[in-house]
């Protein structure tokens, strides 16, 4: 009896060839979008559902629609929306692989009977021989590879989902899609943005939210001296020098920003590096804990390269010190750490030394 795969679906290319993939393998695939939000009156993914239903029709495949609008507010946008105005910089994909997509997909597929998940994520699992632990693998394609924003995911979650383009490249996955007809998907282009913030503008997305929540303050030297007016906490990045509207004949960063006293810290360039982190929330992969002096490269964004450093554990979390310091690292933001090609595990990032 063939194994039945639920897909998640977003009617991009990567998913059209993810499904294309799993039938050639001798899966019984299904198909599956859900629908996060409303946006300009219409539901998402609107166009990107329909999409996804043209490439099921065409492989003859069943495709579902979920309804995920309340969950993905309570558990995404409003956890967003807090994190920037605490003066934090959040990253909303790990958060909703986290809380929504993956557990939802792997809600529906138990409910009605599947034995996997699936997803067009650029990743590989695979089995440690000596532990037995499932492992979540970085994909074969470096400048596509996902492994970052899925470091959440659990151990029987890692061992029913599937990731087809993990030995692929994003060439010559859009090969196989020019080969199998999928037009549409191939036209469109891929999306850079945060999904429910299409324009981009996360701020006024907040003010629209949590109308008079941000305010404006004061911009403050590292000695607390008064240096200027800012438009609001959660306007400014750590390591943000444009868009500052403070002449001082040199380069001035942002370094820190203070949501209780309502200030940002200004200073020079050198004072956005460090060599010290805690990260908290963890959750880990290939090992069952954190051994004092790990050694491991660490990344804390999506398209950085991994940097050396060690690993202490520290009560729920884990202290990481890298070989060199790093330039603006930022609170809320993940840092996932490595062993190789494996994932070790990760955490956010709750405080820099």
């Amino acid at each position: 009896m063939k194994k039945k795969v639920l897909l998640g679906m977003s009617g991009g290319v990567d998913s059209a060839v993810s499904a294309k993939i799993l039938l050639d393998r001798g899966y019984e695939v299904s198909g599956a979008t859900f629908v996060f939000f409303i946006s300009g009156g219409t539901e998402y993914p609107g166009q990107a559902a329909e999409d996804a239903a043209e490439v099921c029709a065409k492989l003859g495949i069943e495709h579902f629609i979920f309804d995920v609008r309340n969950d993905f507010s309570q558990r995404v946008i409003e956890p967003f929306i807090d994190s920037y105005l605490s003066g934090e910089t959040p990253n909303p994909c790990i958060d909703c692989n986290k809380t929504t997509k993956i557990p939802e997909l792997f809600n529906r597929a138990n409910e009605m009977g599947f034995d996997y998940v699936a997803t067009g994520h650029y990743a590989r699992t695979g089995i440690d021989s000596t532990s037995g632990r499932n492992l979540l693998l970085c994909g074969i394609d470096t400048k596509k590879d996902q492994s970052y924003v899925l470091y959440n995911l659990k151990q029987e979650e890692l061992g029913r989902i599937l990731f087809p383009l993990g030995d692929l490249t994003k060439d010559e996955v859009r090969s196989i899609a020019s080969q199998a007809g999928f037009t549409r998907t191939l036209e469109k282009a891929e999306s850079q943005d945060i999904c429910f913030i299409p324009d981009g503008d996360y701020i006024n997305f907040i003010n629209r939210k949590r109308p008079g929540e941000i305010k404006p303050g004061d911009f403050t030297a590292p000695d607390g001296t008064i240096i200027g007016r800012h438009k609001g906490v959660p306007c400014y990045t750590i390591g943000q020098r444009r868009g500052i509207a403070c002449a001082f004949g040199k380069p001035f960063y942002v370094t820190a920003k203070n949501p209780a006293t309502n200030t940002v810290t200004l200073a020079e360039e050198e004072a956005l590096f460090s060599s010290e982190l805690t990260a908290e929330r963890l959750n880990l992969i290939s090992v069952a804990a954190i051994v004092p002096g790990m050694r491991a490269s660490v990344k804390t964004r999506y398209s950085q390269i991994s940097k050396a450093a060690t690993l202490y554990p520290e009560d729920d979390g884990v202290i990481i010190i890298f070989d060199e310091p790093q330039r603006a690292l930022t609170t809320g933001q993940s840092a996932v750490f490595y062993d190789g090609e494996k994932v070790i595990g990760g955490g956010v990032i709750s405080r820099v030394r």
